[in-house]
C-alpha cells in the first residue's frame, strides 16, 4: 500500500521530490509518506484530545471530543485541499500536529493550576499563548499554515474549558491573526519579538475591551481596582514576549528535526564568506562576479511574482561552484587570446562544459549545502542544448562530408553528431525559484554580448531567450504562469539596464594650462 501511495505522490510532486522518493527504501517511504504512519499520526493526536478534553472536571466531556473529532476531521480535509503537500510528507504533518498539540496541552496545564488553586484565575485570559502555534507555523511553513494553526487551535481552546466560552474563542482567534500577519516575512529574529510585544498588546486590549481585565467602574474610576489592572496588563504582554522568545529558541531546533529551511536561515546562508565563494572569487572570478549579478537579477524578479527572493539570491551565489573544477574553460574566466576549447573537439568541450553540473552537486553534498540550493545546481541548465559547440560539430560534419565526397568515402562512414550527447542531463527547473535563476543565468550570460546595450536590445535579448527556453520545454515542469513570466522579463529588463548603463563622457584635459576655469570644472567632474 505504501509503494503504490508513494507512486501516487510521485506523479503530484515535482521532480526533485520524485528522485529523492527513488533513492529510499520500502521502510523510508512506508515512514515518511505511507498512509499506515499517517494514520498512526492521527490516532497519537486524537489520543492526545482526549487525554486534554478528559482530564478535570468539565461537562460533557464526551460530546466535546466527539465534536473535537469531527473538528480534527475538518482540519485534515483542510490540509487535502489547501495544503497537499503537508498532509502528504508524514514528517510535515507530525510537525504541524506536534505544535499545534504543544499550545493546547500549555492552555490545558493553566487551566488545571488554576482550578487547583496555584493561579488567579483572573489571569488566565491573559496568559493563554494563543500566539505559540500561529508565529511557529508561519515562521516554518507560512502564513496559510499559520492562519491554519490559528483557526483550529481557537476551536479545540473551546473544548478545554469547563464551559464552551466563544469570547476566549474570539481572542484566540483575533491573536492568531495578528501574529501571522506580522510574520509575513520573517528575515531577523528580532521580528518574532517585535511580534510578540504586539500580540501581547492585542491580548491586553480585547481582554479589555471584553471584560476580562479588571473590571473598571467607569462611574467612579477611583474606586477600580488599578493595581490588579496594571499587573494583568503587563501580563499580557508579558504572556506575548515571552511566548515569541520560546518560538525564537525553539525554531532552530525545528528546523533541524524537520529538515524545514526558514528565511532567517536563508539569509545566514548568504554570507560570502563561506569557503566554496571565497574558493570561487579567487579561482574564478569572472564566475564569481556573474553569479552576483544573477543574484540581483533573480532576487529582484522573485519580489515582482511572489517567489521567495532570499532563496534565489543565495543559490544564485551557488549555482555555478562547480565550474572551480576547470574554471579555464569557461569564457567568463577567460583572461587571455588563448582558448583551451581550440585545442578541443566539440564533443570533448561539451562534455567539460556540461560536467560543471555534475561537479557543483559533489561540491554542494561535500560542504553540506541546503538541498533546495543542490536542486538548483541540478536544474539551472535543464536539459537546454549547448547551442554554441553543437553548432560547431555541425559545421565540422558539413566539412567532413564534404570532404568525404572528394575523398569517394561513404556518408555512414563519416562521425554522427548526436544531440543528446550537447544536452544537459536536467533535470528541467520546477520551482519558481529555480526557473526565475534558469533565465537569470542565461540572460546575464548572453548580455555579456551585446555591444552597444540600448534599452531595445536588451528587451530584445530577454524575449528571445524567455521564448527559447518556452519551445524547447524548458519551463513545462515549473509552477509558473506567462503572466508571471512577463513581469519577469520586465524585472529583468529594469535590472539589466541598471547594470549595464553607459558611462557619462568626462571631459578630455586640455593641452593648455591657461584656462584655468576647464581645469577646474574639470576636477569638479571628476
Amino acid at each position: 500500500m505504501h509503494l503504490q501511495f508513494a507512486k501516487f505522490f510521485q506523479r503530484q510532486q515535482a521532480p526533485r521530490t520524485r528522485r529523492r522518493i527513488e533513492d529510499l527504501s520500502s521502510l523510508q517511504i512506508e515512514l515518511q509518506f505511507g498512509w499506515i504512519t499517517k494514520i498512526g499520526i492521527f490516532l497519537i493526536f486524537s489520543l492526545g484530545l482526549a487525554a486534554l478534553i478528559f482530564s478535570g472536571h468539565s461537562s460533557n466531556q464526551l460530546q466535546k471530543f466527539l465534536i473535537s473529532l469531527l473538528i480534527f476531521g475538518t482540519a485534515i480535509a483542510h490540509l487535502w485541499v489547501n495544503h497537499p503537500n503537508t498532509l502528504h510528507s508524514n514528517q510535515r504533518l507530525f510537525l504541524v500536529l506536534c505544535i499545534l498539540f504543544a499550545q493546547l496541552a500549555a492552555i490545558k496545564f493553566l487551566l488545571t493550576e488554576a482550578h487547583r488553586g496555584l493561579l488567579d484565575p483572573a489571569f488566565l485570559p491573559m496568559l493563554a499563548p494563543y500566539a505559540f502555534a500561529p508565529l511557529c507555523l508561519s515562521v516554518l511553513l507560512g502564513k496559510n499554515h499559520g492562519l491554519y494553526a490559528a483557526i483550529f487551535c481557537s476551536l479545540w481552546t473551546a473544548f478545554l474549558l469547563r464551559q464552551i466560552e466563544p469570547i476566549l474563542l474570539v481572542i484566540s482567534l483575533i491573536v492568531g491573526f495578528v501574529a501571522v500577519h506580522l510574520t509575513f516575512q520573517v528575515r531577523k529574529r528580532a521580528t518574532l519579538i517585535h511580534a510578540g510585544f504586539f500580540t501581547g498588546l492585542a491580548t491586553l486590549i480585547l481582554c479589555l475591551l471584553l471584560g476580562f481585565i479588571g473590571p473598571i467602574n467607569l462611574h467612579s474610576l477611583p474606586q477600580s481596582n488599578w493595581e490588579l489592572i496594571a499587573w494583568q496588563s503587563l501580563t499580557a504582554l508579558a504572556a506575548g514576549i515571552i511566548t515569541s522568545i520560546i518560538v525564537s529558541g525553539l525554531i532552530p531546533i525545528l528546523e533541524s528535526l524537520f529538515g524545514v529551511t526558514t528565511d532567517i536561515s536563508w539569509l545566514e546562508m548568504s554570507d560570502l564568506n563561506h569557503p566554496l565563494l571565497k574558493r570561487l572569487s579567487l579561482e574564478a572570478p569572472g564566475s564569481y562576479h556573474h553569479s552576483l549579478a544573477v543574484a540581483n537579477l533573480s532576487e529582484a524578479a522573485a519580489e515582482k511574482i511572489g517567489a521567495n527572493p532570499t532563496i534565489c539570491r543565495v543559490a544564485s551565489y551557488f549555482h555555478d561552484i562547480g565550474k572551480l573544477v576547470k574554471p579555464e574553460y569557461f569564457t567568463e574566466n577567460i583572461t587571455n587570446n588563448s582558448n583551451p576549447h581550440d585545442e578541443l573537439t566539440p564533443t570533448m568541450s561539451a562534455l567539460i562544459i556540461i560536467a560543471h553540473v555534475k561537479e557543483g552537486v559533489d561540491l554542494a553534498l561535500k560542504h553540506k549545502l541546503n538541498p533546495l540550493i543542490i536542486d538548483v545546481i541540478r536544474q539551472h541548465h535543464g536539459t537546454s542544448l549547448v547551442s554554441y559547440f553543437y553548432q560547431r560539430a555541425l559545421s565540422q560534419q558539413r566539412d567532413a562530408a564534404l570532404g568525404g565526397k572528394i575523398m569517394n568515402i561513404r556518408p555512414e562512414d563519416l562521425p554522427q553528431v548526436n544531440e543528446s550527447n550537447f544536452r544537459y542531463p536536467g533535470p528541467k527547473p520546477n520551482t519558481k525559484e529555480s526557473a526565475i535563476i534558469s533565465l537569470a543565468d542565461a540572460v546575464e550570460s548572453a548580455s555579456r554580448s551585446l555591444e552597444r546595450p540600448t534599452p531595445q536590445r536588451i528587451a530584445d535579448l530577454i524575449d528571445s531567450i524567455i521564448k527559447d527556453r518556452l519551445d524547447d520545454g524548458q519551463l513545462d515542469d515549473a509552477p509558473i504562469t506567462l503572466q508571471e513570466l512577463k513581469k519577469i522579463a520586465e524585472s529583468f529588463r529594469f535590472t539589466l539596464q541598471s547594470m549595464l548603463h553607459s558611462r557619462v563622457a568626462y571631459p578630455k584635459k586640455r593641452d593648455s594650462d591657461d584656462d584655468s576655469d576647464s581645469q577646474d570644472s574639470i576636477r569638479i567632474a571628476v
